[in-house]
């Protein structure tokens, strides 16, 4: 039997309202997008941390490399 649904949020929510067993396994297919339907628009990843890039300052040189040691005091490697 074949379900339709759509993506929301990350989750596929099923048109029907039908209740499949917890460990059903399922397969999943997208379906083309009508012609001329427009996509939403994905941001980029600077588009979405610019507001944090840039705000560390201060740090050791090697701390992207011993981040163990200066956040959890571990032997530096």
């Amino acid at each position: 039997m074949i379900y339709r649904g759509h993506v929301k949020e990350g989750t596929i929510i099923l048109d029907e309202d039908i209740r499949l067993p917890d460990g059903t396994p399922v397969t999943i297919q997208p379906v083309e997008p009508p012609a001329g339907a427009q996509q939403p628009e994905v941001p980029t990843l600077y588009e979405r941390f610019q507001n944090v890039i840039g705000k560390a300052t201060g740090l050791p040189g090697d701390s992207a490399h011993q981040h163990d040691h200066y956040i959890h005091g571990t032997p530096k490697q």
